[in-house]
């Protein structure tokens, strides 16, 4: 009780002092440490103790400042009411930005998950953000990260929306359980095709992002291979399995373009991300 008490009384403290604690981890500014790396937060105009948030998870080559460079994404995601959360990768053997040591059959140059949790436990500590209202999503490998992340420990965050990045081959035999997830992928996507590639001669493959939907279906005890919804908008084709496992979610969107986060993910990623049930907490 004692420890909960003082965990409560440093966000509010945190929250009335935006000058110290949340500036220092803000946009371009300093970053915020913890024991495996660092990480950016942007909080909304008007924070509050118990706010959702969105992890998000960068591609390769990035950082948690690029992401807050993305100011589109990042301003919708604040208007919200979320704070954004964008830790930063290892460093690239060639010295050309970070990655993510994402497939569990290649060399592990940290433990992401085990990173993910010292994050997500500062910001709930300084930030005041809900632990059980956490959002992770990525983009290109960071979307590959996401992906992962959901099939290993699926019960770490409350939903997972993957962007333009899914499994790589060998794709996993299967998941550790039921997942709520929602993967957004480009039709003319040339550097994350949607049937995968070859890279480095062979060496490495990118998955399939249909056959990763495969995967959701079985996870989630999904009755029929074809959706049960189609919403078509200008913007968005979308497909949606509803005859799964109770508390689980699956759901695919396409847009016409390429590799990138298109205009009007992030409402879109949000609307459905406040439409699912709520679940009881795991932690």
């Amino acid at each position: 009780m004692r420890n909960s008490l003082f965990a409560a009384f440093a966000a509010m403290m945190s929250l009335a002092a935006p000058g110290a604690a949340q500036a220092a981890c803000a946009a371009e500014a300093e970053a915020c440490k913890v024991p495996m790396g660092t990480y950016h937060i942007q909080l909304p105009d008007v924070p509050k103790a118990g706010m959702p948030a969105v992890l998000y998870i960068h591609g390769y080559g990035g950082s948690g400042v690029t992401v807050m460079r993305n100011r589109a994404m990042v301003s919708t995601i604040l208007a919200r009411g979320y704070a954004l959360i964008a830790p930063t990768g290892t460093p690239r053997s060639n010295g050309r930005g970070n990655s993510w040591s994402f497939h569990p059959d290649w060399p592990e140059r940290r433990n992401e998950g085990a990173f993910f949790d010292e994050v997500v436990e500062d910001a709930v500590t300084r930030f005041g953000v809900d632990r059980d209202r956490i959002l992770m999503a990525g983009f290109s490998i960071g979307g590959s990260m996401t992906s992962y992340i959901a099939c290993q420990t699926p019960d770490k965050f409350a939903a997972y929306a993957p962007v333009a990045g899914s499994f790589w081959r060998p794709h996993p035999a299967e998941c550790a359980g039921q997942v709520r997830l929602f993967q957004t992928h480009g039709w003319r996507d040339g550097t994350v095709p949607l049937e995968g590639r070859v890279l480095r001669n062979g060496a490495i493959q990118q998955g399939d992002v249909f056959q990763g939907l495969q995967i959701w279906r079985a996870v989630n005890h999904c009755d029929n291979m074809k959706a049960d919804e189609f919403l078509m908008t200008e913007a968005f084709w979308r497909r949606k399995w509803n005859r799964c496992a109770p508390g689980t979610a699956l759901e695919f969107a396409l847009y016409p373009g390429g590799h990138k986060v298109p205009d009007g993910w992030a409402d879109m990623a949000l609307d459905w991300f406040e439409a699912l049930q709520p679940v009881s907490p795991v932690h």
